[in-house]
């Protein structure tokens, strides 16, 4: 690339804190970094026009987690372990709402439901006699019991008449989120270059060379905040997991309001500017799934439009308006990896698709590692 003396003097030079990735985790992390280091020269890169991971990707849920996913949860966790992720997900939600505010990032407090096929009897009996269990669980956290049972307010068909609903799940609007966190970064005085691609890095004493498409420079720092795509460069325990996603046109009179959860979690959906939003399936083909490729499969997309028709909107006309993928981190743990790699390099990924929730609390804590 062909740099002038002015473009390598104002972004890249003396650069003392750099962050791949300007997700969730890449901004709140240089926002912290700069709460800590006002002086400091901080750089983002981020490798798409627009993030590409899953923060502006995502359907917008402010949760914690359905009830049979914790019940699944504590089946490859620790009761601990599980108490520590709800926490870190309560206390994340509270950071984004608290940083950037409900007004701003459009913060419904709808609640949340978990529907259950209408074949599937034996998981609803489980979810429902393993409910007091979680709600003792929880109770550190609400004053109130958060998972109860009660009759579907929506004209829902080919499933259980009852739901688990959660008062406490609410929903934002991902762009809005994103487009307040970016303007708090400029504010702020911190630099983000787009379409810049991290090949790789060497470490040296005091400092770390960064190689990417375009130039090479040198940083004192260096944090790493791309989750799904962090294999890329880091050898840790985390793969990519696509999520795919379809939007309607808007439905006149849409009754349909909150978050939802379906087929443990694998399914969900909610409302949004009278439509509905409606996204994964990756359970049908987990393998193709684990991929970096924002693009749609036939199976999954026929799978979402039959729920639609089958299920959410069975007597409701509807059309597609828009589909896209997102890239998760995911692992064989739920708890996300925040660590010092080695003297001047740092990571904050593998966010187990709870980016809204946790993404916060990864970036604080990922900034709280430098010296």
């Amino acid at each position: 690339m062909n740099l002038s003396y002015w473009e390598i003097k104002s972004w890249l030079t003396n650069v003392d804190y750099t962050i791949i990735g300007s997700g969730i985790v890449g901004l709140t992390c240089a926002l912290n970094l700069k709460k800590r280091f006002p002086k400091a020269n901080i750089l983002l890169l981020e490798k798409g026009v627009l993030p590409q991971g899953a923060s502006t990707k995502n359907a917008g849920f402010a949760c914690f987690g359905s009830l049979s996913e914790i019940i699944e949860d504590l089946k490859t966790h620790s009761e601990q372990e599980v108490i520590n992720l709800i926490k870190n997900r309560i206390d994340g939600l509270q950071l984004l709402r608290g940083l950037l505010g409900d007004k701003t990032i459009n913060y419904k407090q709808l609640g949340g439901y978990e529907l259950f096929d209408k074949s599937n009897t034996a998981l609803f009996d489980f979810c429902f006699s393993k409910k007091e269990d979680i709600n003792t669980l929880l109770k550190p956290f609400f004053k109130l019991p958060v998972f109860s049972f009660k009759t579907l307010p929506f004209n829902f068909k080919n499933i259980k008449k009852r739901c688990s609903y959660n008062p406490y799940e609410g929903q934002i609007d991902t762009g809005e989120m994103m487009l307040s966190l970016k303007d708090l970064v400029l504010k702020n005085g911190i630099k983000i270059l787009n379409g810049v691609t991290v090949k790789e890095y060497i470490e040296n004493t005091s400092s770390v060379k960064v190689k990417t498409n375009l130039f090479e420079f040198s940083t004192s720092k260096l944090f790493i905040a791309t989750n799904g795509f962090s294999s890329q460069l880091l050898q840790e325990n985390v793969m990519p997991a696509r999520a795919q996603v379809l939007i309607t046109k808007p439905i006149q009179n849409l009754q349909i309001k909150g978050t939802f959860h379906l087929d443990m979690g694998y399914y969900f959906f909610r409302n949004i500017n009278n439509r509905i939003l409606l996204g994964g399936g990756r359970h049908l083909d987990f393998k193709t799934e684990e991929t970096v490729e924002l693009n749609q499969t036939k199976t999954i997309q026929n799978a979402l439009e039959n729920l639609l028709k089958t299920i959410i909107l069975p007597e409701t006309p509807f059309e597609i308006e828009q589909r896209w993928s997102g890239i998760m981190g995911v692992g064989n743990q739920k708890k996300a990896i925040i660590k010092r790699l080695s003297q001047n390099v740092f990571c904050g990924i593998r966010l187990g698709g709870m980016g809204v929730a946790i993404g916060s609390y990864v970036g604080k804590k990922l900034a709280a590692l430098v010296d």
